[in-house]
């Protein structure tokens, strides 16, 4: 069984002389091929443009390729050409390739290509012909993964409607098997699409190569997340049509992840190893996702781990893996403390978009959602990397300590800030003068107080992003995180501005600030049924038209989630405006596939709390439909479904009240502006 690596260069430029020198050591772990997911981080000689500003020269990729060869690793490259192809429509050369059309027939900015386009053929000839002299192993990977927009150009659409959505697909792969055996070379693709629609199998050519993927530990059968998480099994029928079948596992990061999740990423690599093994793969691959917010090198431990499969597979242990993946990157010196605190880490994952959403904003910590546990987490962190430790585990620590900071600092921030409020409420019942009392006064000290300490906390986290960016990547170049901290700061000065404004006119703490907002919608997201849902707040503008608030996927990323029936609950939150509110002009709304239940709906300002009319708190109302086994038609732009909250406007609106109210207090009746 031939094992494999790949890196994601698409997602992530790493510095060519980092790449250089991980290749022995991945031939030394027994890998023999390497994958390089490329999109526009290549300059491709006969489609200039196509490359992004910090692309690899063609010349610096057939380098990596010839040192890889000197090591008996031959390279794949992937070329995505159906799904994933942003890199081509971005352009205004390639944009008319594009699936999806606007009104008026002209081609959007982002999408897919589409197949039945004239062009489509040459353009994948040519990209085929550029990367020939890269594919020392005989193979080029075309993608073909995720394609959800099949159809919706009115070529492909008479072309579905004459033969079917399978046999336009296959088709299409058919037509690139040809441009490539035209070249000397095998064509792969990924099996996501076929595992979706299974009719196609019998119509693509014998002799290509399906590369199976699920990213969470299974038993036997990986599962389909679009499915509801169903058990599905491709192999016997690639099997049939001559097909070779390929496992991928997951070893990187989901987005945002500053560590990957050690555990459950091993667990997944020894899931499809086991499974290869027993339906007698051709291959074994170790793919490294989206791993551009953490250090490279901690990805390559993973890797490291995972050869433990065949070099050593009478380990059955995660600890001795994890340890010898470790001991095989930066040598044997504490590699099993190092093997239990990375597991330990886990415990403490910053995953999935109900965590990432703060990387955006700070206003959206639910009442509930206390700072605790994030202060515990952040005592972790902080013991864990005044360690001797390997710089990439030393720095991804530190790093992973200041996101824990900030998780508490801006939940103890909005908790602040409702505290102020009923402070304020409570002391100008009691006749304060200007409505600010002793302990109002006290409150504000201890927020500034906690606003300083974190800006220093705020610096050592840039340093920490920095060092991670460093190790692997151009240091000229500004990294992800440090952008990500960089909003952060200013974030933290409009909360300097919002608090000094608080101080000269205490009635000012009932406006918005950037930690919560004059009113919030808060409800609780149950995700019983994981699959593609996302939950949506929207608020109905002054010409009736329905705009976004705030969305989130409910995608945990994590084992626990990938099952049919879970038991998740995740709290939501969003600044509404209270006037919209209480003229109906506020709805929950739910996009994709599947089913949520919402609960506990209510809008607060932090002193009073108003609950939607024909709505009991703790009722639980199912949005969406069950995800069935038939190809997605995926659309975030629409509403699965959704509701229109209706609260009662007398009990909203605030009014004014002491000395200074009038025209302290942003807060406004239902209805003015």
């Amino acid at each position: 069984m031939i094992r494999a690596f790949q890196w994601d260069l698409a997602r992530q430029v790493e510095r060519l002389d980092w790449l250089l020198s991980k290749l022995p050591l991945y031939a030394e772990w027994g890998y023999q091929q390497l994958y390089l997911h490329l999109e526009d981080a290549i300059e491709y000689p006969s489609l200039p443009g196509i490359a992004r500003s910090d692309a690899y020269r063609f010349r610096e990729i057939e380098k990596l390729t010839a040192e890889a060869a000197k090591y008996g690793i031959g390279v794949v490259p992937i070329v995505n050409l159906l799904g994933h192809t942003q890199y081509l429509v971005k352009t205004e050369r390639f944009r008319d390739l594009n699936e999806l059309r606007k009104p008026d027939g002209s081609p959007c900015e982002t999408g897919q290509i589409c197949p039945s386009h004239p062009e489509t053929p040459r353009i994948a000839e040519a990209l085929i012909q550029d990367i020939l002299p890269l594919c020392t192993a005989g193979m080029v990977h075309v993608g073909l993964d995720e394609s959800f927009l099949l159809g919706r150009h009115p070529l492909s659409a008479r072309d579905v409607a004459k033969v079917g959505l399978e046999a336009h697909f296959a088709n299409h792969a058919t037509m690139l098997e040809r441009l490539a055996a035209g070249k000397g070379l095998r064509l792969g693709m990924w099996a996501d699409m076929l595992a979706l629609m299974p009719a196609a199998i019998p119509l693509l050519p014998r002799g290509i190569a399906a590369y199976d993927w699920y990213y969470y530990p299974f038993e036997r059968h990986p599962r389909m997340e679009l499915w509801n998480f169903a058990e599905y099994d491709l192999s016997p029928a690639l099997s049939r049509q001559g097909i070779s079948y390929w496992g991928c596992a997951s070893n990187g990061a989901f987005r945002h992840e500053p560590l990957p999740v050690f555990g459950e990423r091993l667990a997944n690599l020894r899931s499809w190893w086991d499974r290869c093994r027993r339906v007698g793969a051709e291959g074994f691959l170790s793919a490294s996702w989206e791993s551009y917010r953490l250090a490279q090198e901690m990805t390559t431990v993973v890797d490291a781990a995972a050869a433990s499969l065949w070099l050593d597979p009478e380990i059955d242990d995660t600890v001795e893996m994890l340890a010898r993946g470790f001991r095989r990157v930066f040598g044997g010196r504490r590699s099993h403390e190092m093997a239990r605190l990375a597991l330990a880490c886990d415990e403490r994952a910053f995953v999935g978009y109900a965590r990432w959403e703060i990387n955006e904003r700070w206003d959206i910590c639910h009442p509930r959602d206390g700072a605790g546990r994030h202060e515990r987490d952040a005592r972790f962190f902080e013991r864990s990397a005044d360690r001797n430790l390997p710089e990439p585990f030393s720095a991804s620590l530190r790093f992973r300590h200041y996101l824990a900071r900030r998780d508490a600092f801006v939940r103890r921030a909005a908790a602040a800030v409702r505290e102020l409020r009923r402070l304020l409420s409570r002391d100008m019942s009691a006749r304060y003068t200007g409505g600010a009392g002793p302990l109002f006064k006290a409150r504000l000290r201890r927020l500034r107080a906690d606003i300083e300490t974190f800006d220093r906390k705020l610096d050592a986290g840039i340093d920490a992003a920095r060092a991670m960016w460093a190790l692997s990547r151009n240091p000229k170049r500004r990294s992800q995180n440090e952008v990500i901290l960089r909003a952060d700061r200013r974030r933290l000065a409009r909360l300097r501005h919002w608090l000094a404004g608080v101080e000269r006119r205490p009635l000012r703490a009932r406006s918005a600030s950037p930690v919560v907002g004059a009113w919030q919608l808060d409800f609780v997201v149950h995700n019983f049924a994981p699959a593609l849902q996302r939950v949506v707040v929207e608020q109905r503008d002054a010409s009736g038209k329905w705009l976004e608030l705030r969305g989130r996927y409910t995608i945990e990323f994590r084992a626990m989630a990938a099952r049919p029936r879970t038991r998740i609950q995740r709290t939501f939150s969003v600044p509404v405006d209270p006037g919209a509110a209480g003229c109906g002009g506020v709805r929950l709304s739910l996009r994709g596939l599947g089913q949520v239940a919402i609960s506990h709906v209510e809008l607060s300002d932090g002193v009073a709390v108003v609950h939607p009319r024909h709505w009991p708190q703790r009722e639980h109302r199912v949005l969406g439909t069950p995800s069935v086994r038939r190809f997605p038609l995926i659309d975030m732009t629409r509403n699965q479904e959704d509701v229109v909250l209706e609260f009662d406007p007398g009990r909203i609106t605030r009014r004014p009240a002491g000395k200074h109210g009038s025209d302290d207090v942003s807060v406004r009746a239902p209805g003015r502006t």
